[in-house]
């Protein structure tokens, strides 16, 4: 007996209402999204830590698992402990006065200030700041119920964070093999492709945000102790963390700095504390500047194939779209998207269709003037 076939018609019918019924469940449950997310994150950056523990030990899958997280949750509790004693020791010998800083304080809130022909009080402005900040926190501690159920919220969120991770990093392999074995045949072949260039794109990803975090520490360090930051190295360590969330952290990371130099001053250069402020906002804004239209679209975006100017209108419209999580991976997802719309575009119109940049290798670096030189030196 011939099985009939559906016509092109209730195919395309067919299409747009699983599309629809997915685009539902998606607004419906968007807030199981980003734990998602992260899961998937955690899960891919210690899934090949585990294959590596278990080619080298015959042990339980799941106890490898717990192995990696205890590795990683180990790694980043040294580096907690490496820094906070640095910390301490930083603080006993710029001997803080408390004292002192209120003082400075009160003084800097009592004075008047002119810019631009307009007269600035900041005691003023920092009554009506206080005054709606005692406004946003009565209400806060008073509905002490609604805090501890967003506590539990919270714990509930990372069990589960943990367990789908768990799951993905011990049965991903099988996910995969389920979902190859339920693909038409005729199609399995792209799907395998598709797959591998979107690994490969993730991959180079975290490559590049691990060198640009890198990179972005060794200058706040070394530029930290040019002009007597205090705490140059931790405040560079936790520049290069912060880079993974590249608008945001840059923000986070002023207001330290910022506090961080108004009340304790330069560790060297005889300057007024607010002064050193200024220069350190003046060099930050200047740095950032050169982070989002240099370094991030050039590392980054390189790493993923894909032109600055794509890599900043993806940072903006990730912030817009996802919030904070959409921020560090716009990059990927845009790109990971042109696979998918690359291989659905040829064949909605019937073309060749073709592997992405992303499986192919990176094309060489320019030859600068020096190099040419050498070249035509080695010239017979």
């Amino acid at each position: 007996m011939v099985r009939q076939r559906w016509p092109y018609a209730t195919k395309l019918t067919i299409s747009l209402l699983l599309l629809a019924f997915f685009i539902y469940l998606f607004t419906r449950f968007r807030e199981i999204v980003p734990p998602i997310i992260i899961a998937i994150i955690i899960a891919y950056i210690l899934y090949p830590v585990v294959n590596f523990i278990q080619s080298k030990v015959r042990l339980p899958r799941a106890l490898i698992i717990l192995i990696a997280y205890i590795l990683f949750i180990g790694v980043i509790t040294a580096i907690l402990v490496l820094i906070i004693p640095r910390m301490g020791a930083n603080l006993e010998q710029l001997q803080i006065d408390p004292q002192q800083i209120i003082t400075t304080l009160e003084s800097a809130l009592a004075q008047e200030y002119r810019v631009a022909g307009f007269t600035i009080h900041p005691s003023a402005l920092a009554a009506q700041f206080f005054g709606a900040l005692q406004g946003l926190v009565q209400p806060v501690v008073g509905q002490t119920v609604t805090l501890v159920r967003n506590i539990i919220t919270s714990i509930i969120w990372i069990i589960f964070i943990f367990l789908v991770s768990f799951y993905l990093i011990k049965d991903g392999s099988k996910l995969g093999e389920w979902v190859s074995s339920h693909l038409p045949p005729a199609f399995l072949s792209d799907y395998k492709w598709i797959i591998e260039e979107i690994n490969q794109i993730w991959g180079a990803f975290f490559r590049g945000q691990l060198l640009l975090s890198t990179i972005v520490a060794i200058i706040f360090i070394f530029v930290g102790l040019i002009i007597g930051l205090p705490f140059a190295i931790v405040m560079g360590i936790l520049a290069g963390i912060l880079e993974f969330l590249p608008s945001i952290g840059h923000g986070i990371w002023l207001v330290i700095a910022s506090l961080l130099a108004f009340f304790l001053g330069s560790t060297w250069i005889p300057i007024p504390h607010w002064a050193f402020m200024l220069l350190v906002i003046g060099l930050h804004f200047i740095f950032e500047q050169f982070d989002l239209n240099y370094l991030i679209p050039r590392i980054v975006g390189r790493s993923v194939h894909l032109p600055p100017l794509v890599v900043i209108f993806g940072i903006v419209a990730g912030a817009i779209l996802a919030g904070v999580i959409g921020i560090p991976l716009a990059a990927p997802t845009i790109a990971s998207l042109r696979v998918i719309g690359r291989y659905i575009f040829a064949n909605l119109f019937d073309l060749e269709w073709t592997p992405v940049s992303a499986v192919q290798p990176l094309p060489p670096p320019k030859i600068y003037w020096w190099q040419r030189t050498q070249r035509r030196e080695k010239l017979p």
